[in-house]
């Protein structure tokens, strides 16, 4: 077994790394632990901007990143850390998740914590959620990761996943907003995630005793951070990629009562339709249509809106006002 220890509190990179070492490694079994900035990780068939509150995250400059396993959304900042085992998939039962949490459960145990795997892929005590895991096959590989709260900012995760569910109806995976708790009030005083990091690194040469601590190389610095601009920090793979979903949002400003109704495939707007007891000297259903093909993105909604006369379609308004529709 190789155990890596990222370097990185880059989501971006983490997220790629995971990918890379299935193409570097596909034989070898892997422990893999990293520690991100603030930033949301997004299941992959999940629709991104169902599960994140936009406006709270694009202020507080947080991170939006699908990886490549299925679940729900979880947020990561650096009271929070990250494990990934890489392994054959054999005659793995997939949908096992105990092999991989034990060595976490042991770890707390020994310092006294009850934490057991409850359910099919979390980890609690007391009742209420430390560790989310999710998985992936690929490769003939099997990849199980999740995260563990030591000491994460509560708030701003429940702020950062927060949105109107009103706003969406779409086919996608919602996560499941489980009670969440951290463990830091478990945890001897003074610990930090970096303390418990190395206690679960010493727990797994335990268990592995052939186990080799190895580190990125330059060349695979290089090769992750060329994934993260081919893939990871696209717009196409955090957005784009999210399934279809109908998006629908009213606002009331000066100019009158505005409706929007959205279909958007694969990141883009399909078809748009505009209510509202406003006054539009030009046939709203011209501004429909110059929203079609548009990604349902705020920086291409702004370029289209400050290239227009929105006054002929809303009468007084502002773009700040009438980008509201779309968040």
């Amino acid at each position: 077994m190789f155990i890596i220890d990222s370097p990185s509190h880059d989501a971006y990179f983490n997220i790629a790394s995971e990918e890379y070492l299935l193409t570097k490694y596909p034989k070898e079994p892997i422990f893999l632990l990293y520690i991100n900035d603030p930033s949301i990780i997004i299941g992959k068939f999940q629709n991104t901007l169902a599960e994140i509150n936009l406006d709270y995250v694009n202020d507080n400059k947080i991170k939006i990143v699908r990886r490549m396993s299925g679940g729900g959304a979880v947020y990561h900042d650096l009271g929070n850390l990250n494990f990934s085992f890489h392994t054959l998939l054999g005659n793995l039962d997939f949908m096992d998740f105990s092999t991989f949490t034990q060595p976490i459960v042991s770890v707390l145990n020994k310092l006294n914590i009850p934490a057991k795997l409850e359910g099919r892929n979390d980890l609690l005590v007391d009742g209420k959620k430390f560790s989310g895991n999710a998985k992936l096959a690929k490769n003939g590989k099997m990849v199980q990761h999740g995260t563990i709260l030591i000491d994460s900012q509560m708030q701003i995760l429940s702020d950062a996943l927060k949105v109107n569910p009103l706003k969406f109806v779409d086919k996608a995976v919602k996560s499941n907003r489980a009670r969440v708790t951290n463990l830091i009030g478990y945890l001897p005083q003074g610990f930090t995630t970096v303390k418990f990091k190395e206690l679960l690194i010493a727990e797994m040469q335990r268990e592995n005793p052939d186990a080799e601590i190895i580190h990125f190389s330059a060349t695979d610095i290089q090769n992750i951070e060329n994934l993260v601009k081919e893939k990871y920090e696209t717009w196409d793979w955090n957005f784009g990629f999210s399934p279809n979903y109908n998006f629908k949002k009213a606002i009331k400003i000066p100019a009158g009562f505005i409706e929007l109704h959205l279909d958007v495939h694969k990141g883009s707007i399909e078809h748009a339709k505009i209510f509202g007891d406003f006054f539009a000297a030009e046939s709203i259903h011209e501004l429909e249509q110059l929203l079609i093909g548009k990604k349902h993105q705020l920086e291409e909604i702004r370029a289209l809106l400050e290239a227009i006369d929105l006054t002929s379609y809303f009468g007084k308004v502002d773009v700040a006002e009438i980008l509201e529709l779309f968040k």
